[in-house]
């Protein structure tokens, strides 16, 4: 009876522990987003977590990240809602620039033994402007179960009530221009017409469409069914020159992955009456 009261007591604080890494995890989505380098030498090489809202700062944060760190290569792991259309493809154009593999998971640091075997958690979310970083990436894995999910791109500062919005003709302006960015950047990284087609058919009233294994194919998201696991000895080698701290990827970390919090549909706007700039981003919120 002891041994099976201290089981169950075991396996309770496992379940405890996994709700307090999803809430973790929940927030994290809703916050700009943050660049960790994961570090599980001498079992795997390492990999970028990306996790949260794309901003108009996210450029500058992963310069400032990358400065002094050897990112050729690197395996960048993503987790996000969307954000910025701007922002996006300026960031994803960086991803491409180092011949970066994307995919979709969470880092979750742990205390693991240093030669614990380093583990990824796939089950995550990437949403809007999120789905053209996955296109950034010279190598493209998707996990089974991940979820990939698109919709249009919309004036971010009117997405929470499209319908009832109004608009003037500089608006349309503005959110054509950034249909036609988007497009170049979309066949420069690669990706497929599709991938445009599927993302502009649902608008900001109806629930994003999540991608099939079909059509991320369809769509070239995906470049390879089987790639090693990030941080893997067959993974590309990126060695930071700054020691960083420790931490592993964990499967075992969340049974599941908490629903992401609201994607950001937005579009690059400029208030005629403020002249505040509006952050937008298609499939997404900022």
């Amino acid at each position: 009876m002891l041994l099976i009261g201290a089981g169950l007591c075991i396996a309770l604080m496992a379940v405890l522990s996994g709700s307090v890494q999803a809430r973790v995890v929940l927030e994290e989505r809703k916050l700009p987003m943050k660049f960790t380098w994961v570090d599980c030498q001498p079992n795997c090489r390492g990999w970028v977590s990306a996790t949260g809202i794309v901003t108009a700062d996210s450029p500058k944060d992963f310069d400032e990240f990358a400065r002094g760190r050897q990112l050729g290569g690197a395996t960048i792991v993503l987790d996000s809602s969307g954000g910025s259309v701007h922002a996006a493809i300026a960031l994803g154009r960086r991803f491409r620039e180092l011949g970066a593999l994307t995919t979709v998971g969470i880092s979750v640091q742990t205390h693991t033994a240093r030669d614990a075997p380093a583990n990824m958690l796939p089950v995550a979310y990437c949403e809007s402007m999120c789905v053209f970083l996955l296109l950034s990436g010279k190598t493209r894995y998707v996990p089974e179960t991940a979820h990939v999910r698109v919709h249009q791109i919309w004036l971010g500062d009117r997405a929470n009530d499209a319908k009832a919005a109004t608009y003037s003709a500089d608006d349309l302006v503005t959110v054509e221009r950034d249909i036609g960015r988007l497009a170049k950047y979309t066949f420069d990284m690669g990706g497929a017409g599709d991938l445009l087609s599927l993302s502009l058919n649902v608008p900001p009233w109806e629930d994003l469409h999540e991608l099939s294994r079909d059509e991320l194919r369809m769509t070239n998201l995906v470049t390879t069914d089987m790639v090693a696991e990030a941080g893997s000895s067959d993974a590309a080698e990126v060695e930071p020159t700054r020691k960083p701290v420790q931490s592993r990827f964990v499967s075992s970390a969340l049974a599941t992955s908490p629903e992401p919090a609201r994607p950001v549909r937005s579009a690059e706007a400029m208030s005629r009456t403020g002249g505040v700039r509006t952050a937008t981003t298609p499939l997404g919120q900022e």
